[in-house]
């Protein structure tokens, strides 16, 4: 019935949400990725992002674990994937991984609203753990499938982040979550502020994508320049150094980088 629809939390957050949801899957990072273009350098870009995106999302589920509207939705066992990602980044970076991360200034602004919300309002919680994990949970097996053809990946070594082995049926966990989700008490100020997030949390992550694919241009044509600067010294030159597990040049031409 449409009182029943009004009343779902998760009908609405995906009726809020799907514009939105559109523009992310047609980013150009997203579109190269399923038609299967993406290289090493990009996907270890995204999973840099990925990992501090999760490391505070997760940091603030944890921390609100309690609060009655994370407690319904709070799976850590079957969602969870930093250590997914710690793995992931430990294959390519190696044993030193932590201080090869490397993130655009979107991804920053995304993790500091994680942290915000989570300190001062947790309810917002449950429209960012929504956008993510379902996400992941519907795309992530096609995805996983993509990243292993692309880059002659064998077994799971490099795309642990793609596997859920705490969740038997995707499809019946997403049932569950969602029930989960429409029994979280809100007052209707509280879930238009819900939605409104669930959409930001879109966008962060259409920035995200945007941010990493700027980025991956300018390492590309800094990369064909590179033998040329090489000779040169830096001091004079308004290209930096940077760190690509393979010691690409990257210019930063108004994209803030910033490295944890």
């Amino acid at each position: 019935t449409s009182i029943q629809t009004k009343r779902d939390l998760s009908e609405q957050i995906k009726a809020a949400t799907k514009d939105s949801h559109v523009r992310a899957e047609n980013t150009q990072l997203m579109l190269n990725y399923q038609k299967g273009q993406i290289t090493q350098t990009q996907y270890k870009l995204l999973l840099c992002s990925l990992y501090e995106i999760y490391r505070a999302l997760e940091a603030e589920l944890d921390r609100n674990a309690d609060h009655p509207a994370v407690q319904p939705i709070y799976f850590p066992q079957e969602l969870a994937r930093l250590e997914t990602l710690e793995l992931d980044l430990e294959h390519f970076f190696g044993p030193h991984w932590r201080k090869r991360i490397t993130v655009p200034a979107a991804t920053h602004k995304y993790t500091q609203r994680l942290r915000e919300i989570g300190k001062n309002s947790p309810n917002l919680l449950v429209a960012h753990a929504y956008t993510r994990y379902l996400g992941d949970l519907s795309g992530g097996q096609v995805l996983g499938k993509i990243t292993q053809k692309s880059l002659g990946l064998s077994g799971n070594k490099g795309v642990f982040f793609f596997s859920f082995p705490g969740v038997t049926s995707p499809n019946r966990f997403k049932q569950l979550y969602r029930s989960r989700m429409n029994s979280i008490e809100l007052t209707e100020q509280q879930r238009r502020e819900v939605l409104d997030e669930a959409t930001r949390a879109f966008e962060f992550n259409i920035e995200v994508f945007d941010d990493l694919q700027k980025m991956l241009s300018i390492t590309e044509e800094a990369s064909s320049e590179f033998h040329e600067i090489q000779s040169k010294t830096f001091s004079s030159s308004p290209v930096l150094q940077f760190a690509l597990g393979v010691g690409i040049t990257l210019a930063t031409v108004g994209i803030g980088v910033y490295a944890f």
